[in-house]
């Protein structure tokens, strides 16, 4: 099969295709056959050396879909010829991947293989945010950064399907459009304005109730800014580099502010609740209350170019590379 493989940890220079054997699905995996895989900036953290690689050669990705192609000894969840998706589990850059058959849910008919490799890692983040990390409810005010990146198209469709008033930030024209166009209350577009000061604007001086933050060093101190008293910051990536050590009593200083750094891993632990996030997720595809945007798709052999757009802050929506 082919891969995109690395051996050593650097910039998109890195990537190879290179043909590699097709997985054996081991005691309770599954082998899928890859119709499309996620491009996201975990990929990138991976690939650099920011996030520790288990070891090397390595196929970078953890996110896709496509039908079951064999099954590993002990496997019931799924069969061959199963439509499924999963995110969260390394070698998604390829033709085929070995996936624990428990990480794996099922596609339901009317979704089509693309949007569920599209919606899984983004859409289960976007997900497990609005839900449980900071539970928005209805009247509450939400700051998502980057508003017109993957993540934050689809947290700003969810936020306002609970009822919440959501200001964002982009870097362009064109991604304000877009940002409105997924239901953003207030887009500022943060090269030109503060945004910040736009949130409090936005709410009569108090701030916001939480600011979902995927930028990381450029953004944290406005963030914190954008805060009203007892105030979430939510800190889920870094596009823009690592935020500093700080002295946690800046966040009293502040209005005893809260701040956390969650990831997916913690938040579909169990598979009841990868099963219930996944269910909502396509239930809301289906019904039209959540619209994907697929902005680019690259064929397996263009990954550094995607990377390089990615990194680059080309992109808007999701990124697919097409096995």
């Amino acid at each position: 099969m082919q891969a995109i493989a690395i051996e050593r940890n650097g910039g998109p220079e890195v990537l190879e295709l290179r043909d590699l054997p097709v997985p054996e699905p081991k005691e309770g995996q599954a082998l899928v056959r890859l119709e499309a895989s996620g491009i996201n900036f975990i990929d990138v953290y991976v690939r650099s050396g920011a996030y520790k690689a288990p070891s090397f050669p390595l196929v970078l990705g953890q996110e896709g879909a496509g039908i079951v192609a064999a099954v590993g000894p002990g496997v019931t969840l799924v069969a061959e010829g199963d439509r499924v998706a999963y995110a969260g589990t390394l070698g998604a850059y390829a033709e085929y991947a070995a996936v624990p058959a428990d990480r794996l849910v099922k596609v339901p008919d009317g979704v089509t293989l693309r949007d569920a490799a599209a919606l899984m890692l983004q859409g289960l983040t976007a997900h497990y945010l609005v839900n449980s990390t900071f539970p928005l409810q209805r009247g509450q005010t939400a700051v998502v950064q980057a508003g017109a990146g993957g993540v934050g198209l689809l947290l700003t469709q969810l936020a306002k399907g609970k009822g919440a008033t959501v200001i964002t930030t982009v870097s362009t024209a064109e991604k304000a459009e877009l940002s409105k166009r997924a239901g953003a209350d207030v887009v500022v577009d943060y090269t030109r304005d503060d945004f910040a000061k736009a949130t409090r604007d936005a709410t009569e001086g108090k701030g916001a109730h939480v600011v979902y933050d995927s930028v990381g060093k450029t953004t944290w101190e406005k963030s914190l800014d954008a805060l009203r008293p007892r105030g979430y910051f939510v800190l889920f990536g870094a596009s823009s580099g690592p935020v500093p050590p700080f002295d946690p009593q800046l966040l009293n200083h502040k209005g005893a502010l809260f701040a956390t750094r969650p990831s997916l891993q913690y938040y579909v632990a169990t598979r009841d609740e990868l099963e219930w996030r996944a269910r909502e997720l396509f239930a809301a595809v289906l019904d039209g209350t959540l619209s994907l945007r697929v902005e680019h798709t690259y064929p397996l052999a263009d990954a550094a170019r995607a990377h390089e757009d990615l990194e680059a802050r080309k992109t808007t929506g999701k990124l697919l590379l097409l096995p």
